[in-house]
């Protein structure tokens, strides 16, 4: 198992200003809040999650430090290598013996479930502000864990929502022969069907091993659907959009929708192949102002990339867990994870980036946002991929609190 220490961090300062790294160092000390991210930075989430959610806990705790220069503030990672046990192990190093309060990203839902599990045996806090669990605040949800960003229901039902209001109504699916795929397809489904609109059908492929998708890109094409959504994730859904592009299926009118798509993604199919895809993202650099001005402060401190909605999740998740242990004190805090988690559902969440509420499951609800990939000739630049569709309110963003199994929603 590998040591959980600070050299990630460190690792994060040649992407960083030494100006931002030093004020943390110098307020390291007994009695600090102590903020751990534990995320993946060797592996396929990496590019979307990994060092850019350690730059963005930094600002968050710089912005803290411009309000509160009496708190302490301390910040450490480590790569939990997407494995269950090595997550777990970490978390329980960290809590045990490193006096981390709070532990904040972990992009893959299992390994969130396993850390989520010690943090309540431990009475410490987990943020999730990566995987894409839904059950994090439903079946498997906790007094100590909170449910940041998104997750697979709601990016599901926003496009859907959007798509089926505009009179695409029939849909065909293609997706990879794991539970994630299967639950994604499921659900949007189920949404679809309440909604007034028809599943023509859906293709199962082999995970990992399959590159070429033209026989289900054939079948649906095939079904006249109006919508061809594909449920998978990564290259999958690289190899899907750019092999549709190459049989002229959106050429010819029909609408492709992305479950899951980040920013990564699409630089790295390149908007000839990307243009036109139809997604659900809760958070793009280019939506406001203040989204515009986090973006500027980060991509010199990231190989000049622009931050993605995970990276902004975790300034948002950090923002408002700073802001609770305030309010709370330091001392409280420190005390009790589940304290915190308590004060953080009582707080209105306002920070620059995200607005909303959590909710008593642990769900942080928000506006979700649908957008349309831009064509070559509609970017303003490198980084400029989407265009907005529709607004999905809050209220209808997320799967609602009596459906999700959380014991917690019926206390």
């Amino acid at each position: 198992m590998p040591h959980p220490n600070r050299r990630h961090v460190l690792k994060a300062g040649a992407l960083a200003a030494p100006a931002l790294l030093a004020p943390l160092r110098a307020r390291s000390q007994a009695g600090a809040l102590k903020i751990g991210i534990l995320t993946d930075l060797s592996g396929p989430y990496s590019e979307p999650t990994g060092a850019g959610c350690i730059v963005a806990a930094q600002l968050a705790i710089e912005d803290l430090h411009k309000q509160r220069p009496d708190i302490p503030v301390e910040l450490v990672s480590a790569d939990m290598q997407l494995k269950p046990d090595v997550g777990s192990a970490i978390a329980r190093s960290w809590f045990d013996r490193e006096g981390v309060d709070a532990i904040f990203d972990v992009p893959q839902s299992a390994v969130a479930l396993a850390v989520g599990s010690v943090a309540r045996e431990r009475d410490k806090l987990a943020v999730f502000t990566s995987p894409g669990l839904a059950d994090l605040s439903g079946k498997h949800c906790s007094p100590n864990q909170i449910h940041w960003t998104f997750d697979l229901w709601s990016t599901g039902n926003a496009m859907v929502r959007a798509l089926v209001s505009a009179g695409a109504d029939s849909w065909y699916f293609v997706l990879p022969n794991y539970v994630a795929g299967q639950a994604m397809t499921d659900d949007a489904s189920a949404i679809l069907k309440a909604l007034g609109g028809r599943e023509l059908g859906r293709t199962t492929y082999a995970f990992p091993g399959t590159t070429d998708f033209s026989s289900p890109l054939l079948q649906a094409q095939a079904s006249g659907a109006k919508v061809i959504c594909f449920a998978n994730a990564g290259e999958d859904t690289a190899n899907c959009v750019k092999q549709a592009r190459e049989f002229g299926i959106p050429q010819s009118g029909t609408l492709i929708g992305c479950i899951t798509l980040q920013d990564y993604a699409v630089r790295s199919m390149g908007l000839d192949a990307a243009q036109g895809i139809i997604a659900a993202i809760p958070w793009v650099w280019t939506m406001n102002a203040p989204a515009r001005a986090f973006a500027d402060r980060f991509a010199p401190l990231y190989r000049g990339s622009k931050p993605d909605f995970f990276h902004a999740g975790a300034y948002s998740g950090v923002t408002h867990y700073l802001k609770a242990a305030a309010s709370l004190g330091v001392v409280q805090a420190k005390a009790s994870g589940r304290a915190v988690a308590e004060r953080m559902r009582s707080m209105p969440v306002d920070d620059a980036l995200f607005q909303g509420q959590v909710r008593a499951d642990g769900k942080f609800i928000h506006d979700m946002f649908v957008w349309k990939t831009k064509s070559p000739g509609e970017s303003e630049g490198p980084w400029d991929f989407f265009k907005l569709l529709q607004t999905i309110p809050a209220a209808q963003a997320f799967r609602p609190l009596a459906e999700g199994g959380c014991p917690l929603a019926k206390s």
